[in-house]
């Protein structure tokens, strides 16, 4: 371990009482006057051959300076004490930390020194911040500031004592149907107040949705969040799938510009399909195959791999799953409706509508004429007068069939 992490690694021997700052130095000297002679050897195996440490002490110290390597991006954030690493993706870290001004527990976000210097995940990084500042909802995580130290990008947020609803699904893998429900309730509820006021989330899925110990679910990363009227930063994403190859919708796979609140729906059904069965709602060797069945593959319904789940739930995540957006629930709102209904015991009203509508659709468009019932069609005592002239040819029609089963019955 060579020049500052031998430095750190005596350091730390010194710091942990494993040796002496003298033992250090004689080692070093030991080491200088073995270079002068041509024979290379690092502190580290001077002070074992020296029997000064062992190297099971000095794999704990090893561990130790890891720790606080993994820790130092973090520390660099005035006004916050670091209490442990809480988890780690391709974008970010995420830190427990204590907000020192007003004594409570938060989450920090850094992002990596190496994507610091890509311009893009940085200002991605400030839209999450700013996207999330501009939403105040029991279910979503709130934003509590964003900004810049020590050349470190960071996201400071509420922290959420709990799990995600992926984690639930390793550990148990089939949700409850009345748990699931409550969960996605909370979940498009969180999502009715983002999309209000102008904002998709783009990456609804298991691992962004958190269930708090209290059992309060809240909604999390906002990091492909985008306003639905920034028309720039959907022109420069033109064409590029943003989202989770498991939980994406079909317009964002083909990178539309005009993503709205029904792709949402479509990922949240996509999470709700995951919580009820157990399985993604396709499959693939590659993220490429998925998202090919997303856009042309049929849904195997989630009743039919649960068939214990109740007819409305399926019902509600086939209009949610839809692979056309039109065919989709025409807002958050009647989703909401359809969840509180079902978990009530009573029928998914929305979703049959819906259901009834692009069945009347498809007739019309097969060139059947669909007409609408009228109350008189339904009773044609309403009509005011008259005898009704469908029901006088359906009793002639009716007279003649049975008049011609009585003459095959005479001339046999």
């Amino acid at each position: 371990m060579p020049g500052e992490d031998e430095s750190q690694l005596g350091r730390k021997l010194i710091d942990h009482r494993m040796v002496t700052a003298d033992e250090v130095e004689l080692c070093k000297e030991r080491c200088r006057e073995l270079a002068e002679k041509g024979e290379e050897i690092t502190l580290v195996k001077m002070l074992v051959r020296e029997g000064y440490v062992t190297k099971s002490q000095l794999a704990r110290v090893n561990r130790s300076l890891d720790d606080d390597s993994m820790y130092r991006p973090a520390q660099q954030i005035p006004g916050f004490q670091i209490i442990a690493k809480l988890g780690q993706g391709a974008m970010a870290t995420v830190y427990k930390a204590r907000q020192l001004s007003l004594d409570r527990i938060v989450a920090v976000k850094v992002l990596p020194k190496r994507l610091s210097e890509n311009q893009e995940f940085v200002d991605r990084f400030y839209r999450e911040g700013r996207a999330a500042a501009q939403l105040n909802h029991p279910n979503i995580v709130q934003a509590i500031d964003v900004g810049e130290s020590g050349g470190y990008h960071y996201f400071v947020m509420e922290f959420i004592d709990g799990k995600t609803v992926y984690d639930v699904l390793q550990d148990h893998r089939v949700m409850p149907e009345a748990d699931a429900i409550r969960i996605i309730l909370q979940t498009a509820e969180a999502l009715e107040h983002a999309h209000a006021r102008g904002f998709i989330h783009r990456d609804v899925k298991p691992k962004n949705v958190m269930i708090a110990e209290t059992g309060d679910v809240k909604l999390a990363d906002m990091g492909l969040a985008r306003e639905v009227s920034d028309y720039e930063t959907a022109q420069s994403e033109a064409g590029r799938a943003y989202g989770t190859p498991y939980y994406i919708s079909p317009e964002q796979i083909r990178g539309e510009i005009n993503i709205d609140f029904r792709a949402d729906i479509y990922s949240l059904g996509a999470t709700f399909y995951h919580m009820v069965t157990g399985a993604v709602p396709f499959e693939g060797s590659t993220p490429s195959a998925v998202m090919h069945k997303h856009l042309k593959e049929e849904l195997p319904p989630a009743d039919h791999k649960n068939t214990s789940l109740s007819a409305g739930v399926g019902e509600i995540i086939e209009v949610m799953m839809a692979k056309r957006r039109d065919e989709r629930y025409a807002s958050t709102r009647d989703l909401i409706i359809d969840l509180k209904s079902v978990s009530e015991g009573g029928p998914p009203f929305q979703a049959r509508k819906q259901y009834d509508d692009q069945t009347l659709e498809t007739l019309a468009s097969s060139g059947v004429t669909v007409t609408q019932a009228t109350p008189e069609d339904l009773d044609p005592s309403l009509r005011g007068g008259g005898t009704n002239v469908t029901t006088v040819t359906l009793i002639i029609l009716l007279v003649l069939s049975i008049l011609g089963n009585l003459a095959q019955l005479v001339f046999k």
